[in-house]
């Protein structure tokens, strides 16, 4: 398994939403303590909160495992236009990391 990158994933994320461990705890229904030994390693999800945590941040369990190295955007609910605006975004932001 790859458990600890999905600890490294799960603060990159946490922290990206600029959310403290207790924050990110209280929305997805887990303790502060939880939240800390994922993080570190020292333990790890069932399955259910796995999923349940991938959707929160709308990431692939994949990629919370570290299986993945790339990040998906969850479009469904989006119109095609929506879609097309959002990939010429993502076209220019790559042209300006260049």
């Amino acid at each position: 398994m790859y458990y600890s990158e999905f600890g490294e994933n799960l603060k990159k994320l946490r922290i990206g939403q600029n959310l403290t461990q207790k924050d990110f705890g209280a929305k997805v229904g887990l303790s502060k303590a939880v939240v800390s030994k994922y993080e570190n390693g020292l333990g790890y999800p069932t399955f259910e909160t796995l999923i349940h945590i991938a959707k929160f941040f709308s990431v692939t369990t994949d990629y919370l495992l570290g299986v993945a190295g790339e990040k998906t955007i969850n479009l469904s609910g989006l119109s095609d236009s929506q879609i097309e605006t959002l990939q010429r975004i993502i076209t220019e932001f790559k042209k300006n990391n260049k």
